[in-house]
C-alpha cells in the first residue's frame, strides 16, 4: 500500500480546521485522560507520541513528566513546526520529527510509553500501526491509544436525526476512502492478539456537563469546516446537509438546556 493510500484523510488532516480541532480536543479531553496515564505508575518514562499533530498532548505529557524525554512523530511538517514552537521551553528533551506510523524509524523496545491519539480511525489497516507501537515498546511499558468510534456520539437535536447523520455521513465517507470510524471498539481485540496484557478500555466522556460547552462546540465547528465538503463528495448527503447536521449538534451543545455526549474509548495495554 502506498503512503497516499495509507493517509486517505490527508487533505482534512492538513486543513487549518484541524489545528483548531486539536487544540479544542486537548482542552476537552486532557483533564480526564491525564488521570488514566498517571494510573500506569510510570516513573520518568521515555515517551513516543505517534501522529502527534501540533504537539498539544506531547507538550502536556512533558509537563506531566518533567524529567522525561519525548519524541513526537507526524507526517505533516506544518503541524511539526507548530509543535516545536509549543514545546520550545522544554529544550532538547522534547524532539519532533517527520515519520510514518506504519514504519516507525525507532528501535525495537525503546520507549516506556507509546501514545497514539485520534489517528487510527483515519487510516486503513490500523492493526499494522498497532504492531509498530508494540514493537517499539519496552517490556513492562505501556501502549496508550485514543481511538474514536463515531457511533458513540449522541445529541438532543429534535429536528435532526444525528444518529442517522453519523451513519450516512462520516462513517460512510470513511468507509469509501479506506478508513474506519468504528475503529474504537476494535482496538481491544487487536492489542490482545498482539500479545499485550492488562488490556483495558476506559472512556473519556466529553459532554455538556463535564466539559466547557464552548470547547465542546469548537470541536464540532472544526469538524464541520473540515469535513462537510468531503462528506458531500462521497455520500448521499450534500455538503449543505452535512453542515446543517453539524450546526444542529453545535446548537444542542450551546443551548443552556441542551445536551450532547461523545464517549471516547481509551485503550491501553502492557508489554509483558
Amino acid at each position: 500500500m502506498s503512503p497516499a493510500d495509507r493517509n486517505p484523510q490527508a487533505e482534512q488532516m492538513a486543513d487549518e480546521s484541524m489545528v483548531r480541532n486539536l487544540a479544542a480536543q486537548a482542552r476537552a479531553i486532557w483533564p480526564q485522560e491525564r488521570e488514566l496515564i498517571l494510573r500506569y505508575g510510570l516513573e520518568d518514562p521515555r515517551i513516543l507520541d505517534v501522529a502527534c499533530g501540533t504537539g498539544e498532548i506531547t507538550a502536556r505529557l512533558a509537563e506531566l513528566f518533567p524529567t522525561s524525554t519525548l519524541v513526537g512523530i507526524d507526517l505533516h511538517e506544518e503541524h511539526l513546526v507548530a509543535a516545536r514552537g509549543r514545546s520550545a521551553s522544554s529544550g532538547d528533551r522534547v524532539v519532533y520529527r517527520r515519520g510514518d506510523a506504519f514504519a516507525l524509524d525507532e528501535e525495537d523496545a525503546s520507549f516506556d510509553l507509546v501514545v497514539c491519539r485520534h489517528f487510527l480511525q483515519a487510516v486503513p489497516e490500523a492493526e499494522l500501526v498497532l504492531a509498530e507501537l508494540v514493537r517499539v515498546t519496552r517490556p513492562g511499558g505501556r501502549v496508550h491509544v485514543v481511538a474514536e468510534d463515531y457511533a458513540m456520539m449522541h445529541f438532543d437535536t429534535p429536528d435532526v436525526d444525528t444518529d442517522d447523520f453519523w451513519r450516512r455521513g462520516p462513517i460512510t465517507f470513511a468507509g469509501k476512502t479506506g478508513s474506519d470510524l468504528l475503529s474504537g471498539r476494535k482496538i481491544f481485540g487487536h492489542l490482545c492478539r498482539l500479545g499485550l496484557v492488562e488490556v483495558s478500555v476506559d472512556y473519556v466522556v466529553i459532554d455538556t456537563l463535564r466539559v466547557p460547552r464552548e470547547d465542546f462546540a469548537e470541536i464540532w465547528a472544526a469538524w464541520r469546516d473540515g469535513y462537510s465538503d468531503a462528506i458531500g463528495d462521497h455520500t448521499d448527503l450534500s455538503a449543505d446537509e452535512a453542515r446543517a447536521a453539524f450546526d444542529a449538534m453545535i446548537e444542542a451543545i450551546r443551548r443552556p438546556d441542551g445536551y450532547g455526549v461523545w464517549q471516547l474509548p481509551v485503550i491501553s495495554g502492557k508489554l509483558p
